[in-house]
């Protein structure tokens, strides 16, 4: 039975990903450095140092990692702040049926809590979650599960008893060390072997997941 549901954001809420991943050129290019193939993979899904230390891989053990992350966070800035940004297809009928079903719903992110927020209140989702988890809360970024475990002790259910939906792999593996009910919706990248054997279930969209649901298949 699951007690609890805790969202991804970038890529399973919002089809942000892609955007995210425009925003480093301009954001080194305001710093007069390069875009280096592979950044925008290698850094998906991260946060806090653990972001800055993608970086450092890119760009040497001396480069100004906070700077470059600043940099990227004020060209994202611009960007969500002027509109809202697009939703998923099904976002809203699995939340709304999941509010009727009063299961507690938190979001967890590696992205900045501000941001969080800005995206829910824009479209009006706020009150569906009972918590927001941002990456700023934690000290260890996905694939550590301490976000995941967070969030669901602020839901106060047991991580075995709580749906976890993400597209990335290093959301994936944080749901599967944390031991939660971890569903895969991919986004930019299909799941691969390693994901297959860490996931509860695959679904090609939210509203398969809401499908699911419904008939007890999760």
């Amino acid at each position: 039975m699951i007690n609890g549901v805790i969202f991804d954001m970038d890529g399973t809420m919002f089809d942000t990903e892609r955007m995210w991943a425009t925003f480093w050129d301009p954001a080194l290019k305001a710093l007069g450095l390069p875009y280096k193939e592979g950044l925008a993979e290698a850094a998906r899904g991260t946060a806090g140092e653990t972001t800055r230390n993608v970086v450092r891989s890119f760009y040497g053990p001396d480069c100004d990692a906070d700077g470059i992350v600043e940099s990227l966070h004020r060209v994202a800035d611009e960007v969500f702040l002027s509109a809202p940004v697009p939703k998923k297809p099904g976002l809203d009928a699995l939340l709304a049926w999941l509010d009727e079903q009063r299961l507690p719903m938190a979001v967890a992110s590696s992205s900045r809590e501000a941001m969080i927020r800005n995206n829910l209140d824009q479209w009006g989702m706020t009150h569906y979650f009972k918590a927001i988890v941002s990456g700023q809360h934690v000290a260890h970024s996905k694939p550590d599960p301490e976000i995941f475990l967070l969030t669901a002790e602020k839901l106060g259910v047991e991580p075995a008893r709580c749906l976890v939906l993400e597209d990335s792999y290093n959301g994936v593996r944080a749901g599967a060390r944390g031991g939660f009910i971890t569903v895969m919706v991919p986004d930019l990248v299909p799941a691969d072997d390693e994901m297959r054997s860490l996931y509860t279930m695959e679904c090609a969209s939210l509203d398969e997941v809401l499908e699911k649901l419904k008939n007890n298949q999760l």
